[in-house]
């Protein structure tokens, strides 16, 4: 999988952006327990009031603070607060207070007010124990205290600090507070219901931006996704442009098509979610293990029994499920081969009338693909009703233990919302590792088949400094003991060919069924490469030159012709783009195509189904043939290309070919001696040697393996004729 990650090196800019987006999402994501818990703790519990360390304080009540705190206490609370004299506090927002000076907080650092707090919280609580003393002792004081003044000092008479757990001295400590505005005139409710819109407000926005870049990065990651299924397609097929019949032998058709198609999605599937969740899972399952023992590190036990209980179900299913991830790919091909030979061969199929065979091949393919994805699919719908139920046990077990710290005052209920939350937190970005662990096996599996043809090493390749062909000896083509032998194989199918075709002649192959016509023919535009010897084309080697320089000398017309979906046009300009179309019509003559052409409707413009489906056998064949002779090329060469040719068009098509062509050089392999008659050179192949050369009259006369095939096509009358039409010709 990591190998294909090359293929975006130049794509640095949008991950770098999916990382900082991803980095902000979840940081956000952190921050929202710690505001909800200050919505509970603070906005409701405490009235608004976030500590011990107040905006504001009467004159009489820093002094008594100064009284019972440490001296280096008192000396950084003086640091942190200014005293305001009677006309300052007139001129502040404090004015309704009329009975002396106020000492306001200047603004400190978050540290600073974090050390004032605890010190300031065991003050308030001293002082406030010295308070109760005092009133105790005085019936008259105690008159004039309220109801919630008398009982928070009934309290605090009888506290010990050292047996006070923090949240009750904070509470206790934010009481004291409370009572401390409320004598200055500050209206509670206010402060309250602007905290709560504040900290609201800041939730909202944070939620927001949360949206925003979980939508970019959606976006970014997606794009980036289908880029690099887009620059692997395009490899694919570049790569598979330049395979060899020896590479295309090790991989079937339908398995290229998946590999390009299903392969790459599930490819594009997973790096869509992995560039999501890979980096944000661990910063959010990190970040919120640090915010959990920041809030009550006591309780993290309860976390690790949940991600304990997901590891064990996600293992299980790996067991399960994992194998049938490497099988369903395979399956997925034997689909595509079953389907394809079927509606290749549709035609025999009926002939044979074996439909109903044809049905429960296709069928077993099909049934054995969905059995497997039932079995994947069922096994992963456990995942989530499984998932669901830890974290929802989970969330009993935290309040559970929370609500027992709750009760001894170890712990607030807003930091027990907020540890529920970061819980959640971490067990979700274990889920979503473990989603991307699940897609990981069958991206792993479709990314070796990828590698698979990326990695191929091609057989045939371009000399690194080629050479030039030379101009004295253009369109001669020389085979030089040549040998060659097909990959894996036993044995040589050509043995020691030798022969020259000279420039502007016509050189014709013929032999019996597997003698090596086609594959011998098959050798100058390099579908394979030698074994041994060497083809000359314009004096040079055909391995020292460019590939792309050797075919544009070559008009190649296969045996099977061969048409694209477009028109007659597009299909006979597919070797020469620009011809004119005078061009096109006289390749068309020349093909004996002009008659049915000019028949159809649209003539040139008619259109051609894919693979020519919507044109006869013999009509492919000369429009496959007029392609090749529209590209005017040096060589010419015809693989058994006028088998479907009645005698008449052959004929007829033969004569026009050496009339219009004879400044180029024509190779033709033939099983009909109809064919070649004409030819200034036959070459006659029987189990891959040469075993004749000369014209047809010469060979008639010492070949006994061409006098075979001519007397078993040919009546001793048809060989007079042919010799005649020969001589005519």
């Amino acid at each position: 999988m990591l190998k294909l990650f090359r293929y975006l090196k130049k794509a640095y800019v949008p991950v770098i952006c999916i990382v900082i987006l991803l980095v902000i999402q979840a940081t956000c994501d952190l921050s929202l327990p710690t505001y909800t818990s200050k919505i509970v703790n603070v906005g409701i519990q405490q009235g608004g009031i976030e500590d011990a360390v107040p905006d504001v304080m009467r004159e009489e009540t820093f002094l008594g603070l100064e009284k019972v705190m440490k001296q280096k206490d008192v000396d950084r609370m003086k640091d942190a607060y200014k005293l305001y004299s009677k006309k300052q506090v007139h001129d502040s927002k404090y004015k309704d207070y009329k009975k002396g000076r106020l000492y306001v907080r200047k603004k400190i650092t978050k540290d600073e007010r974090e050390k004032l707090d605890t010190a300031m919280s065991k003050g308030m609580i001293n002082l406030s124990a010295q308070m109760a003393q005092q009133i105790a002792a005085n019936p008259k004081a105690a008159a004039s205290l309220s109801n919630s003044q008398k009982k928070m000092m009934k309290q605090m008479e009888h506290m010990n600090l050292k047996d006070m757990p923090d949240s009750i001295i904070s509470q206790a400590a934010v009481s004291f507070v409370k009572s401390e505005y409320k004598a200055i005139g500050i209206d509670m409710d206010q402060v309250q219901i602007h905290y709560l819109l504040t900290t609201g407000a800041k939730m909202v926005g944070l939620a927001f931006l949360i949206m925003a870049a979980a939508v970019l990065v959606t976006l970014l990651s997606a794009r980036l996704a289908a880029r690099l299924s887009r620059v692997l397609r395009d490899h694919i097929f570049q790569k598979v442009m330049d395979f060899t019949n020896s590479e295309f032998d090790k991989f079937s058709t339908a398995s290229l098509i998946t590999r390009s198609t299903n392969d790459i999605q599930q490819i594009q599937q997973f790096m869509t979610m992995m560039f999501r969740i890979v980096v944000y899972a661990p910063l959010l399952g990190i970040g919120g293990i640090f915010k959990v023992l920041t809030t009550n590190a006591k309780m993290t036990w309860t976390i690790a029994v949940g991600v304990i209980a997901i590891m064990l179900v996600i293992f299980v299913l790996f067991k399960v499920a994992m194998p049938k991830f490497k099988v369903l790919q395979k399956l997925i091909d034997r689909l595509n081969l079953v389907t394809r030979e079927i509606l290749t061969g549709l035609s025999v199929i009926r002939a044979f009338s074996t439909e109903k065979h044809e049905e429960e091949r296709f069928d077993k393919a099909n049934m054995d693909l969905m059995k497997t994805n039932l079995f994947v699919n069922r096994a992963m719908t456990f995942m989530m009703p499984i998932m669901m139920l830890i974290m929802n046990g989970l969330t009993v077990l935290i309040v559970y233990v929370g609500a027992h710290n709750i009760d001894l005052g170890k712990m607030q209920v807003g930091d027990l919302m907020a540890f529920i939350q970061y819980a959640m937190q971490i067990i979700m970005a274990f889920l979503f590792i473990s989603m991307v662990s699940i897609m990981m096996p069958r991206a792993q599996v479709a990314a070796e088949r990828v590698n698979e043809i990326l990695d191929m090493e091609i057989m045939i390749k371009d000399p690194k400094e080629p050479k030039p062909f030379l101009p004295e000896k253009k369109g001669e083509v020389e085979f030089k003991n040549v040998y060659f032998c097909y990959p894996d194989a036993d044995e040589a199918v050509l043995h020691n060919i030798s022969f020259v075709a000279p420039a502007g002649k016509t050189t014709a192959f013929i032999g019996s069924t597997g003698s090596g016509k086609s594959t011998l023919i098959n050798l100058i535009p390099r579908f394979f490469d030698v074994t041994r010897g060497s083809i000359l084309v314009d004096g040079q080697d055909i391995r020292e030159v460019r590939q792309s320089d050797l075919c544009d000398k070559i008009g190649y017309v296969p045996q099977k012709g061969v048409l694209f979906s477009g028109t007659i046009e597009s299909n006979l300009k597919y070797g020469k783009e620009d011809a004119s179309e005078e061009e096109v019509k006289r390749a068309a003559r020349i093909a004996q195509a002009t008659d049915f052409i000019e028949e159809k409707e649209e003539q040139y413009q008619s259109p051609i189904a894919q693979g020519g489906s919507n044109v006869s056998g013999g009509q492919k064949q000369r429009l496959s043939i007029a392609r090749a002779i529209a590209k005017d090329p040096e060589i010419y060469i015809f693989d058994d290309s006028f088998s479907a040719l009645d005698y008449k068009t052959d004929v007829k098509l033969r004569s026009a070919l050496q009339k219009e062509t004879h400044g180029s050089t024509t190779l033709i392999v033939a099983q009909r001696i109809s064919t070649i008659l004409h030819a200034d050179q036959i070459i006659v192949l029987d189990e891959g040697n040469v075993v004749g050369k000369g014209t047809h009259q010469e060979l008639l006369e010492s070949c006994p393996v061409y006098q075979q095939i001519a007397k078993s096509q040919l009546s001793e009358e048809d060989l007079k004729k042919a010799k005649e039409v020969s001589a005519h010709e």
